[in-house]
């Protein structure tokens, strides 16, 4: 563990408690009120908020980021989030529109999208890939300028983030070309393009992408001559949702900046060695097996996570495959992992105006994170791919 981490969140008690239970645990011992951590129809537990998270300075920034840990920016942003309260409101009643049904191209088609979206970016079409039960709708674009066509297979997808009936959170993803096929860094005009796309749709994103403060920040950080802002994700994350453990590597990018718009979430985040370390640490304890069988991991799938975890290399491969069962539920849903993770020090409470930066230099040097949505509304947030540009 990095000595730099503050422990400013604590784990008041288990699933098992009631909000009464937890909040009164938290007044005995003189902390905030307790928030239950549930995602996707399941809970790790209670937590309080004891100490704010402090700003850390260039070097601090710099160090985490090398060392590919999650970095908190506490407030970082707050006087752009403040400036764009009237876009953000419209951002909410774009998300409820969704929510009550209708169609993502109705919506952009109207006011006040569309003069923003036109003439330069064309709605070609709209389609629903029925093989996808988290789509909602994708939108695809032309660029145009004039007459002539300057790009093509530019797209909006709107989806569900997670397939549990009653977790509401949505993401809107704007990119082009073959989901999941493309190398989508090789094409940088059409990442510029998406990226423009963006902001027609959610304005506020100028939050992130004209920050001086910010961008400074990341060029000394990165070493970098100038950068951009890419492969850009809207979230609106709502109650019993969030995110699962993961990583967001992809070529080309340093790494990703995730802005609190409104609402507030939960995040563990940490380096992919530390992830493992904690796995292998949490396995050698005898209350390990238990705890896994509590979350529905059979004895072949306690015997399958002994043999990863044997090996640092093999446990770090398997981090990274889909088809990975028992080590997926170890990391998401045992509430006494969840609780290593809090006292370890990488639990970190983010509401509007906080940034999170995570570093991205490689599959085996990255930042993992998860997320989970706290209190009783959704919240909007952006979560931007951070790309350095070097003169040659």
């Amino acid at each position: 563990m990095s000595s730099e981490l503050q422990k400013t969140i604590v784990y008041v008690g288990g699933p098992d408690l009631d909000e009464a239970q937890a909040n009164a645990i938290a007044s005995d011992n003189g902390w905030g009120a307790a928030v239950v951590l549930g995602r996707r129809g399941y809970q790790v537990g209670w937590v309080s908020e004891v100490a704010p998270v402090t700003s850390p300075d260039v070097a601090e920034v710099s160090a985490r980021w090398q060392a590919a840990q999650g970095i908190v920016l506490p407030g970082f942003l707050s006087d752009g989030v403040r400036a764009s309260s009237d876009d953000i409101k419209l951002a909410q009643a774009l998300m409820e529109r969704v929510l009550a049904g209708d169609e993502v191209a109705d919506v952009l088609e109207g006011a006040p999208y569309a003069d923003r979206l036109q003439p330069k970016y064309e709605l070609l079409s709209s389609t629903y890939d029925e093989g996808d039960d988290q789509e909602i709708q994708t939108l695809e674009f032309d660029v145009m300028d004039g007459e002539e066509l300057l790009a093509e297979g530019l797209w909006v997808k709107a989806s569900w983030l997670s397939y549990e009936d009653e977790d509401t959170s949505l993401r809107f993803r704007f990119s082009f070309g073959l989901v999941g096929y493309e190398d989508v860094a090789a094409d940088y005009e059409r990442q510029l393009y998406a990226a423009e796309v963006t902001e027609c749709v959610f304005p506020e994103s100028a939050v992130i992408s004209q920050n001086e403060g910010l961008k400074q920040l990341l060029l000394e950080v990165l070493s970098a001559d100038d950068l951009i802002y890419v492969e850009r994700i809207v979230y609106f994350n709502a109650p019993n949702g969030g995110a699962q453990m993961h990583q967001d590597v992809e070529r080309g990018h340093a790494g990703v900046v995730y802005l609190q718009v409104s609402g507030s979430t939960l995040w563990f985040a940490l380096s992919k060695a530390e992830l493992i370390s904690e796995i292998q640490a949490f396995m050698a304890q005898n209350i390990a097996q238990a705890a896994l069988a509590r979350c529905q991991v059979s004895s072949d799938g306690w015997a399958l996570l002994q043999d990863w975890v044997a090996d640092a290399s093999t446990l770090s491969a398997m981090l990274d495959e889909r088809d990975n069962e028992p080590l997926d539920v170890l990391i998401n849903q045992v509430p006494e992992f969840a609780r290593q993770l809090i006292e370890a020090g990488y639990a970190s409470l983010l509401s509007a105006g906080d940034v999170m930066l995570l570093p991205q230099q490689g599959i085996d040097h990255c930042a993992w994170h998860c997320v989970y949505c706290v209190g009783g509304e959704s919240g909007e947030a952006l979560s931007f791919a951070i790309r350095g540009l070097n003169k040659v």
